[in-house]
């Protein structure tokens, strides 16, 4: 009778610790979930866009980003629409896009001649 009361009471304390994982688990995702700020793009801005099609060229340094493509438009639920250089338009998901500051790094860099005199 004693083990079996010890059984019962190892599976209570098995039941709350899977409460407590449980409650602990949402409590983080209500946090995350707050924190999160969706990427907002302006028309006329730069981006990069995520190649996930890259598998074809293999290659630890190849770059899994392609672009720069100039936005368009962003609509409501997350939807980027992309012009290409070749002036083509097209729809993809905002979260497989980021910011493309490429452009401005070089803007105010003026080029020294190094001679030996």
């Amino acid at each position: 009778m004693k083990r079996v009361n010890q059984l019962h009471e190892l599976e209570k304390f098995r039941l709350h610790a899977y409460e407590n994982a449980k409650l602990y688990k949402e409590k983080m995702k209500r946090w995350h979930d707050k924190h999160i700020v969706p990427p907002t793009f302006i028309s006329g801005e730069n981006v990069l866009l995520f190649n996930s099609r890259l598998r074809l060229l293999p290659g630890k340094l190849r770059s899994k980003w392609s672009g720069p493509f100039e936005v368009v438009r962003m609509t409501q639920h997350g939807v980027v629409e992309l012009k290409g250089q070749n002036g083509l338009t097209f729809l993809v998901n905002g979260q497989r896009v980021k910011h493309y500051f490429g452009e401005y790094l070089y803007r105010d860099q003026e080029a020294l001649d190094l001679n030996d005199e």
